[in-house]
């Protein structure tokens, strides 16, 4: 008897198209000669239109929270006052890298479950300027998967700059660029990290930052100790298209390749397959009788957060799911065995979510818990997705 087939369906890594898993297995170059520096040069280039800015671009051989580390001690001095606006495990976890390395840290901690709000991070910032204490950086998360919540990035770092107009605005996308609409040059954003396991379709191993003149600028006052990370000696070495460490050459191929069917499939395209995966994902939950767990006004499209029915352990659920080939994620934190997080980010469509939604079905139907008529969630999510076609496109956040 076969196997069943694996169906991952968890924030990240996500599953990878089998072009781009070809390219990850190709022979290896030399990483100081000239194919290296020409796919080096096509990465950056590509990773540029994706972010939609005309700043540095910058390739790391590290995960997403390397990058973060990145962002975090090029730009910051020990002693430096920072708002970290966190709302959930994540905007935690970026909190805490400023907080190791000497940052004055401020959290503005929303209830996990919600986005932050513009007149909060004013009113934050405002009162750290009032005790003599002016924010130098302002931390945010753009998408949270560990609650499923997706923030208004332009609409915070407006606000914090209605306070303090040349404060750095530093952007944990890891999850949402590439998926929803981020806009680094029109937001004013100034540092944006992303990681290669997520919408970029890739394998884990790279992490890519942008970095404004005005983080520059920042970069040359700062103080925190650097090595591995210093982004000043990646963009010396990028000027040669080379990386300054052995890079990962073979998730680079599988980048080049990646962002190759991105673009062919067009971003406006992805963002309406991920806005119709978001919605079938909610839609075909609460039809099984979830409860959402993320601000509707907010939920993310990458990932779907809903509590655990009462009466069922998540230990329960989840063997079951994975006994028939499915693979969710629970809870973090505070949030471990209480909710189960479903990702549909990267290569997904539509079909991938209504078939992880049969599976969820008949694993409650096994666990006792029958949801109601069966295939009513499926066709619930079908209408939910055909719905979100008609979302004005760029209106997520």
């Amino acid at each position: 008897m076969s196997p069943l087939p694996i169906r991952l369906h968890v924030p990240g890594p996500t599953p990878l198209p089998d072009a781009v898993r070809e390219a990850g297995a190709r022979q290896m170059v030399n990483h100081r000669g000239p194919e290296f520096k020409a796919l080096l040069g096509r990465v950056t280039a590509g990773l540029g239109r994706a972010f939609r800015t005309h700043d540095t671009i910058l390739v790391l051989s590290s995960s997403g929270t390397g990058g973060l580390e990145a962002a975090v001690v090029n730009h910051l001095s020990p002693g430096d006052p920072v708002l970290a606006v966190t709302i959930g495990a994540f905007g935690d976890r970026f909190a805490k890298i400023a907080t190791t390395y000497g940052a004055d840290v401020t959290r503005l901690a929303m209830e996990w479950g919600r986005a932050a709000e513009a007149g909060d991070v004013a009113a934050a910032a405002r009162e750290m300027a009032a005790r003599g204490r002016a924010p130098a950086a302002v931390l945010l998360t753009h998408n949270e998967t560990s609650t499923g919540v997706t923030n208004p990035v332009a609409e915070l770092a407006a606000a914090a700059r209605t306070v303090v107009p040349d404060v750095l605005v530093i952007v944990d996308a890891i999850s949402g660029l590439g998926a929803v609409p981020f806009e680094t040059d029109a937001w004013g954003v100034d540092v944006v990290v992303t990681g290669s396991q997520k919408s970029w379709m890739v394998p884990p191993g790279l992490a890519m930052v942008s970095v404004s003149e005005r983080a520059w600028a920042a970069a040359e006052r700062a103080t925190m100790p650097r090595f591995y990370f210093d982004l000043a000696a990646h963009r010396k070495s990028a000027a040669t298209g080379e990386t300054p460490w052995t890079p990962a050459v073979g998730v680079c191929f599988a980048l080049d390749v990646a962002i190759a069917l991105l673009e062919a499939e067009g971003y406006e395209a992805i963002f309406a397959r991920h806005r119709a995966c978001g919605a079938a994902a909610r839609a075909g939950l609460r039809a099984l009788g979830f409860t959402l767990f993320a601000d509707p006004a907010h939920a993310s499209d990458t990932v779907t957060a809903a509590y655990v029915p009462d009466g069922l352990e998540w230990s329960a659920l989840n063997g079951a799911l994975k006994a028939r080939g499915l693979i969710l994620a629970g809870g973090q934190g505070k949030l471990a065995g209480h909710i189960l997080r479903l990702g549909h980010l990267g290569a997904v469509t539509v079909n991938d979510v209504l078939a992880a939604l049969a599976i969820i079905e008949d694993a409650l139907i096994a666990l006792g818990l029958p949801p109601g008529e069966r295939g009513a969630a499926l066709v619930e999510a079908v209408r939910a997705a055909d719905a979100s076609a008609q979302v004005p496109a760029g209106s997520a956040v």
